[in-house]
């Protein structure tokens, strides 16, 4: 793995990728790494570990860093250049570690990072379907009672959540800031154009899965401009997929069958802000956000996606190689599918789900020995 760093806006070159062999092209794809802050070096340090022994004969992962983050913006005033913007356009993928200081941070604006990198590289690079994988592994612990496990049966199922309208378009504003009479307001923008394009893509996964089945999951009752058209566009687009069955929750009751029959689901679409909570909370009953990994996609490949765990930064155990890794990893084996590399990518799945049920209760190692574990799994 051929290794570059980038501290400033250059332009880079095109992706040399070759024909497709039997699990995806062959040849050189440009991999655009963002380590960031806290514990998100060490994680993705991992991540790269375990993909550069899960590469397929004949790929090479050209690796550029970028120094983007808190520490960036603290140093330089910088969150995401123009330059630098345009250079990662350039690449076949993104790879994401965390991003953020410590909550209170003076020296870090609310939102500066949030917006001012992450959601930008989302609504830069059309990252319109936010996909995040809920499992429960063989060998991870849920919080959820045994016999709620037992009754609702495997968990396996995947968010399809709106990645580029919502609330988080920065659509709002304040008046009178400071006074009594403040008035805020945030704006949550939902087109046709976008609801139908999410949902779809949506549709294609569940048709690919066994059980092929959607849940739409928004608020139609009191968000009824909104909801009306995510319900339109999910019948509408549903027609075209007649073999799946589709039904609908409130997010409200939605969250309550996650935590008591979480077996239902197996795909969920979204908007945006929905989607951001209802993830978290599937981290959380399926073994931590510690597992938990996710991808922002361009399914029209105009430009690269980007894949990350779905945890933060960790200041506190910064450098301390307490993190699990195990997010990350699974991160990369997000990325290797999307790029057509699924036989590669069904061995980290694999190498994961054998490193977590050989996991002794009550012990611990390194970030670095869980990442050393899983590629040599890989590795075979």
């Amino acid at each position: 793995m051929t290794t570059h760093t980038r501290h400033t806006g250059q332009t880079g070159q095109a992706s040399s990728s070759g024909p497709s062999g039997p699990s995806g092209p062959t040849g050189t794809q440009r991999l655009a790494v963002i380590g960031g802050d806290g514990i998100g070096p060490e994680v993705t340090a991992e991540a790269l570990k375990v993909l550069e022994a899960a590469a397929p004969d004949g790929v090479k992962f050209e690796q550029t860093s970028y120094d983007l983050g808190a520490e960036r913006y603290r140093a330089t005033g910088e969150v995401l250049p123009d330059s630098v913007l345009e250079e990662i356009r350039g690449h076949d993928a993104i790879l994401l570690g965390a991003v953020g200081g410590r909550p209170g941070d003076p020296d870090l604006p609310p939102g500066i990072l949030e917006r001012g990198l992450l959601l930008r590289l989302r609504f830069e690079l059309d990252h319109y379907v936010n996909l995040r994988p809920s499992r429960i592994f063989p060998g991870a612990t849920s919080p959820l009672a045994p016999h709620v496990l037992e009754q609702s049966g495997e968990v396996d199922f995947v968010v399809v959540r709106e990645g580029t309208e919502g609330p988080y378009t920065g659509n709002g504003g304040a008046i009178r800031v400071g006074t009594p009479a403040e008035v805020a307001t945030e704006v949550s923008l939902n087109t046709a154009y976008g609801v139908e394009r999410v949902v779809r893509d949506a549709f294609a996964r569940a048709q690919r899965r066994p059980r092929r089945r959607l849940t739409l999951v928004h608020k139609t009752n009191v968000l009824v401009h909104a909801g009306a058209v995510w319900s339109r566009l999910v019948a509408e687009v549903g027609r075209e997929f007649p073999d799946v069955s589709v039904d609908y929750l409130h997010i409200d009751a939605a969250t309550i069958f996650m935590t008591t029959d979480p077996g239902r689901f197996d795909v969920i679409v979204t908007d945006n802000l929905f989607g951001d909570i209802i993830t978290d909370l599937a981290g959380a009953i399926s073994g931590g956000i510690g597992l938990a990994a996710s991808g922002n996609i361009n399914p029209d490949r105009t430009a690269p996606s980007m894949f990350e765990p779905v945890h933060g930064s960790a200041p506190d155990i910064a450098g301390q190689q307490k993190a699990d890794p195990t997010a990350a990893i699974l991160s990369a084996s997000l990325l290797l599918d999307h790029l057509g590399h699924t036989d590669a990518a069904e061995a980290v799945e694999a190498a994961v789900v054998a490193d977590l049920a050989a996991r002794a209760p009550g012990t611990t190692r390194r970030t670095a020995e869980v990442g050393d574990a899983i590629a040599a799994r890989v590795a075979g």
